[in-house]
């Protein structure tokens, strides 16, 4: 197995979509707690970027099972390589385990190095990401596939990578004292990640919500029934329009609320080329030419942010 093949395997260029949060995250807390632990950094990063693989892995794995047990070869997508020369399977089921296995063990690093809150969340997190490929439904084929997705992503690694670096900021905290577990948490403070993160969880929900929506009919044809399914095309195309505007939305209102600094407003020059994607869009929705206008408006809403985020944090530095 060479190495351009495991990346294709593992869909390398979709880490974006993970990646965005976590430097989102990791620039907010520089900004409003004014902390950085880089080690507990450096650490939550491999874990959530080889988990992320591991879970890529895992749904090309069952889509590549599912089309030979059907005999449905074009079912596979990109899972196409696997049980020929280039991956073996046997080598495919290897390779998911020593993934996980080794996320798995910087979790628990990562737990012992912060609390055991980060033990619970990674917890969920950990069966979110497996059930959304694996088991008899998994939550991509069902009609929560972009919820999970957006609120796993969007808020779970957003608020992790706050969380390892201010874990002792008092924002939330689980004590496990004898028979007792106690978790607390700041209401206000958790209120205001997840406003802050709004751009993170629609955005990165949409990306699943192009995906459906390309691929509504064979999806049908294959028993798969997803929230374009039930809502219809017509309003699935709706909600895919406005989500991109309540990110925008989202922005406005974390400034408004003093959450963020006025200079990520001009996160709003992005609407134009976002508007004029989304007009392709509206027109039709086909994998192999629509489907990368909700990679390409993720893209342009997430990195303006990133970049608008890390100069706030250079305002804040310069004039303290």
């Amino acid at each position: 197995m060479s190495f351009r093949t495991f990346l294709e395997l593992v869909e390398i260029r979709t880490k974006i979509a993970s990646v965005y949060p976590f430097m989102l995250g990791t620039l907010y807390v520089l900004y409003e707690y004014q902390v950085f632990n880089w080690q507990n950094t450096i650490i939550f990063f491999l874990a959530m970027l080889i988990f992320d693989l591991t879970t890529t892995t895992i749904n090309n794995y069952m889509d590549y099972r599912k089309a030979t047990n059907n005999h449905d070869y074009d079912f596979r997508k990109t899972s196409n390589i696997i049980g020929q020369k280039e991956i073996p399977e046997l080598t495919v089921i290897i390779l998911i385990f020593a993934m996980f296995f080794i996320a798995t063990g910087l979790g628990i690093w990562l737990v012992f190095r912060t609390d055991l809150l980060v033990l619970l969340i990674g917890f969920v997190c950990f069966c979110i990401g497996i059930l959304y490929t694996f088991g008899p439904v998994p939550l991509s084929r069902m009609p929560l596939g972009e919820i999970f997705s957006g609120v796993t992503m969007g808020f779970g690694i957003f608020f992790l990578a706050i969380y390892v670096n201010a874990f002792d900021a008092g924002i939330a905290n689980l004590i496990w004292q004898g028979e007792w577990i106690n978790i607390r948490f700041n209401l206000l403070e958790i209120i205001q990640i997840a406003v802050v993160s709004l751009p993170c969880i629609f955005t990165i929900g949409n990306i699943m919500l192009a995906n459906n929506l390309c691929d509504l009919d064979e999806d049908i044809r294959n028993h798969r029934y997803t929230l374009p399914y039930y809502i219809g095309r017509k309003m699935g195309v709706l909600l895919f329009n406005v989500l991109y505007y309540a990110s925008f939305l989202a922005v406005v209102v974390a400034v408004l609320l003093g959450y963020l600094h006025p200079v990520m407003l001009l996160s709003l020059i992005v609407i134009l080329p976002v508007y004029n994607n989304l007009k392709k869009f509206n027109q039709e929705q086909v994998k192999a030419k629509t489907f990368v206008i909700g990679i390409k408006n993720f893209v342009m809403i997430n990195a303006s942010l990133t970049v608008l985020m890390a100069l706030s944090v250079g305002i804040v530095y310069f004039t303290h």
